[in-house]
C-alpha cells in the first residue's frame, strides 16, 4: 500500500467555497436576464400601472417608462423563474451609472437608460427561490485527526479553559498520571472529542488520514518505553488537559490477559519459585486481569526422547493459577528461543531434534547463502518421515495429543480458555525472514528462506508443472538481511517481484505458508475436539509505505500494492474457525527511522483487522505494555474499540507481555495499568482510585 493522502486533499479543502457560492458572495453575475418558461405570464401578471391601454394595445407602457417598467417586470419574472436569473435581479442593483440615486428617484430620462434601470431594479424586493429551486448547503468544515508518526496521535491541542484538578469523568488521584487520565478520558467512545474524525469515516479510513508530523516532533520527541509523562513539560500538561472527559461504562467487555514471564520452567520442566508464581499472580489479580498467558515450550515437553512427555512443571503451574480463578490461555510454542528465561537457560528445540539435525541440516529455514536457522523446522518437511519415522507435522499432532490428554479435565472445567498454535518463527505465522542471529537490524528487508533441499524439491515440482523450468531456483538479486528496497534489482519500484517470475515465485512462496497452515490446523482441530484455537499474525510494518512491501515479502505475505496478501491466509483460518491474533505496537523505534523505513504500522493493523471481519473471523490484540505512556494505553484503546465502526466490531480479548523495564517500574505503572484494564472492561474508574 502506497503513501495516502488526506481526505482534504482528495476531495478539496471543505473549507473552500463553491463557485456559486462564491459568485453570490462576489455579485459577479450574468449580464443579461434571462426568463423561463413561465417569463411571459409573470410579466403580465405584473405589468405596472399606467394609463388606460390605447385602442389596439392593450398593456402599453408609456415611452418614457418603458426601460425601469422592462426592467422591473424582467426581475419579477426571473425571481420566479429561476436562482441563476435571480442573481442578475441584485447584481443589477448596485451597477450601473445611477448607483447613487435614491430609491423614490423619478423615472429614468431617455438618455441614462442605465441609471434608470438601478434606481427601478433597486425598488424591487429580494425574490423569492422556487420551491424546486435547490439552495445552496452551507460548507461545514471536514473533521480530521491528527495521526502523530509511529502509533501515538493523540491530539495535542491549546485550552481554551484553565485547567482543573479534575478532567471529567476520571478524577485524578494522587497517584494518577495527570496526562494519562486526560489520554483515556480523549478516547472514550462515544463521547464528542474537540479532535475526532469526519461521521462518515470508516476505521479502514483511518489510515487514509495525514499525520502532521511536526507537533509530534517539536512537543514529544520519541516517546520510548523508558519516556515518563511525569516529565512532561507544563505547556504539554495543559494540552492534554484541554481533552474532553470520556466514559467506558457502555462499551464492550474485552477479557485482559497477562503473559507469565519466561523461565518459571526450567529445562527439566520443573517449577522454579512457587511462591514468586503467587506473588505474581497476587499483583496480577489486584490489577483485575481476566487470566494469563503461559508459553508450554515443545523443546522442555519432549526435550530428550521422542513421544516422551514430560509435563509437570506445567501441571503445578495450572495448580496455582487455579487458586486465583484465574482463567490460562495456552501456546504450544514449537520453536526455540535466544532469550534467557531462569538464569542462563536458554530455550531451544528438543535434544533429539539437534542430534537430528547433526546429519541432516535441511530440516532447518535455510537462507541463500546456506546459513541453517535452527529456530523452528522447515515447513518443507511438512510431509518428509526425516524425524524418526515421523513426518513434521505427525510430530506436531502427536504433542497436541499429549497435552490434551493430560489436561482434558481443566478444559472441562473451564480454567483453560483458549490454545494458541505456534506456527512459525517466534510462535508467529511467517517465515524466519529477519533473524536477529543472522545479523538483521531495522528496517532491513530481511531474506528468502527457501534453500533447504526439500524446499527447493517443492520449487521444482512447482516450476516443472508450469512449463518452465527455469524458473526452479530463488531471486538471485534479492539483496541481503539489512538491504534497503531500492537498493536490490527484485524489490526496487518495478522491479522483478512484478515480473513473470516475481509473481510465480511469491505465489509458491506464500502457497508453502498456507499449506503449512492448513495442515497443521486439521490436525488440531482433531486433538482438541472443539476447544478456541487461536493463530498470531505478525506485525511487518517496515516498508509499508512502499510498492513491493519487500518486508511481507520475505515472511511469506504476497502484499504489494496492487495485491492484497492476507485474505487467502484469512480465508484458510475462517476454513478452521481460528481465533486470529494480531500482534501490533511492536519494538519502538524513532520517528526517523520510521520514516527512512516508510513504515506504517497503523495502515497495516487496518488492513488485517478489515480483512479479518470482513471473513467473519474474531480477533484479538497482543501488545507490549511500556510503563508511563499515555499514547500507548489510548492507541491500544482505540484498536480494540474502534469508535466509528459502524457494525460495533472490537477485539475478542487482549494480551500483553510485561518487558523488564515495566518489571522494574511496576509500582509506578500500577495505577495508569489498574485504569487500562478498567477500561478495557468497560468501567469507568472510580474516583480517587490509586
Amino acid at each position: 500500500m502506497g503513501p495516502v493522502q488526506s481526505w482534504s486533499n482528495r476531495r478539496g479543502s471543505p473549507l473552500q467555497e463553491r463557485p456559486h457560492q462564491q459568485l453570490r458572495a462576489c455579485g459577479a453575475t450574468s449580464s443579461r436576464p434571462q426568463i423561463g418558461a413561465g417569463g411571459v405570464a409573470a410579466i403580465h401578471e405584473h405589468e405596472a400601472p399606467g394609463p388606460a391601454p390605447a385602442a389596439g394595445g392593450r398593456g402599453a407602457v408609456p415611452a418614457a417608462a418603458a426601460p425601469a417598467a422592462r426592467l422591473r417586470l424582467g426581475a419579477r419574472a426571473v425571481g420566479r423563474g429561476g436562482g441563476a436569473a435571480a442573481e442578475t435581479g441584485r447584481a443589477g442593483a448596485g451597477a450601473g451609472e445611477g448607483a447613487d440615486e435614491a430609491a423614490g428617484a423619478a423615472p429614468a430620462r431617455h438618455h441614462e437608460p442605465h441609471a434608470g434601470r438601478a434606481a427601478a431594479a433597486r425598488q424591487l424586493p429580494a425574490p423569492r427561490p422556487r420551491r424546486h429551486e435547490r439552495r445552496p448547503r452551507r460548507p461545514r468544515p471536514r473533521r480530521r485527526m491528527d495521526r502523530a508518526p509511529r502509533w501515538n496521535h493523540l491530539p495535542l491541542l491549546e485550552p481554551t479553559t484553565p485547567a482543573s484538578s479534575s478532567t471529567g469523568m476520571f478524577q485524578v488521584a494522587s497517584g494518577d498520571a495527570p496526562a494519562f487520565i486526560n489520554a483515556l478520558n480523549s478516547y472514550a467512545i462515544g463521547t464528542p472529542s474537540s479532535l475526532q474524525t469526519d461521521d462518515c469515516l470508516s476505521p479502514s479510513s483511518l489510515d487514509s488520514v495525514v499525520a502532521e508530523r511536526s507537533i509530534k516532533t517539536e512537543n514529544f520527541g520519541n516517546s520510548s518505553s523508558v519516556n515518563s509523562l511525569n516529565c512532561m513539560d507544563n505547556n504539554q500538561l495543559l494540552r492534554s488537559s484541554a481533552m474532553l472527559a470520556g466514559d467506558y461504562t457502555k462499551t464492550p467487555y474485552i477479557p485482559v490477559y497477562a503473559s507469565l514471564p519466561m523461565g518459571i520452567i526450567n529445562s527439566h520442566c520443573q517449577l522454579v519459585d512457587p511462591e514468586g508464581v503467587r506473588a505474581e499472580l497476587r499483583h496480577l489479580k489486584s490489577l483485575n486481569v481476566d487470566g494469563v498467558v503461559v508459553d508450554c515450550w515443545w523443546g522442555i515437553v519432549e526435550a530428550w526422547i521422542p513421544r516422551k512427555y514430560e509435563w509437570s512443571g506445567y501441571r503445578d503451574l495450572f495448580g496455582i493459577i487455579k487458586e486465583f480463578k484465574l482463567k490460562v490461555q495456552v501456546v504450544l510454542s514449537f520453536h526455540g528461543s535466544g532469550e534467557t528465561g531462569s538464569g542462563d537457560m536458554l530455550i531451544s528445540l528438543p535434544k533429539w531434534i539437534m542430534e537430528i539435525a547433526k546429519e541432516n541440516q535441511d530440516i532447518f529455514f535455510t537462507d541463500r547463502e546456506g546459513r541453517r536457522n535452527t529456530e523452528c523446522l522447515s515447513w518443507g518437511i511438512d510431509k518428509e518421515r526425516v524425524l524418526r519415522g515421523r513426518t513434521g507435522i505427525e510430530v506436531y499432532f502427536d504433542f497436541m495429543r499429549s497435552f490434551h490428554m493430560e489436561f482434558r479435565n481443566l478444559s472441562e472445567e473451564g480454567l483453560i480458555s483458549a490454545i494458541e498454535i505456534g506456527l512459525g518463527a517466534s510462535g508467529e505465522l511467517r517465515y524466519p525472514s529477519f533473524p536477529e542471529r543472522m545479523g538483521w537490524k531495522y528496517p532491513g528487508i530481511g531474506e528468502f528462506q527457501c534453500y533447504d533441499r526439500y524446499m527447493q524439491k517443492n520449487l521444482r515440482q512447482s516450476a516443472l508443472s508450469r512449463g518452465h523450468l527455469f524458473w526452479a531456483r530463488g531471486p538471485d538479486n534479492a539483496g541481503y538481511y539489512n538491504s534497503r528496497p531500492h537498493e536490490t534489482g527484485f524489490f526496487c519500484d518495478g522491479g522483478d517481484y512484478d515480473s513473470y517470475y516475481g509473481r510465480f515465485f511469491l505465489n509458491w512462496y506464500s502457497a508453502i505458508l498456507i499449506n503449512h497452515v492448513d495442515q497443521v490446523l486439521s490436525l488440531a482441530a482433531l486433538a482438541f475436539d472443539g476447544a478456541e484455537i487461536v493463530v498470531k499474525i505478525p506485525s511487518i510494518y517496515w516498508w509499508y509505505r512502499t510498492a513491493s512491501h519487500a518486508a511481507e515479502l520475505t515472511a511469506g505475505f504476497y502484499n504489494p500494492t496492487n495485491r492484497d496478501g492476507y485474505s487467502p491466509v484469512l480465508k484458510m483460518l475462517k476454513k478452521h474457525s481460528i481465533i486470529l491474533k494480531l500482534v501490533c505496537y511492536g519494538a519502538e523505534f524513532t520517528v526517523q527511522e520510521n520514516d527512512e523505513a516508510f513504515a506504517d504500522p497503523e495502515g497495516l493493523t487496518w488492513q488485517v483487522m478489515n480483512a479479518a471481519w470482513d471473513h467473519g473471523l474474531p480477533l484479538c490484540i497482543e501488545s507490549t505494555l511500556p510503563c508511563l505512556d499515555g499514547d500507548m494505553y489510548s492507541q491500544i484503546l482505540d484498536t480494540a474499540k474502534p469508535r466509528n465502526d459502524p457494525d460495533r466490531h472490537h477485539a475478542s480479548f487482549f494480551a500483553y507481555r510485561q518487558q523488564p523495564p515495566f518489571l522494574l517500574q511496576r509500582d509506578a505503572c500500577y495505577p495508569e495499568l489498574r485504569t487500562f484494564v478498567k477500561c478495557m472492561h468497560g468501567e469507568a474508574p472510580q474516583n480517587g482510585e490509586d
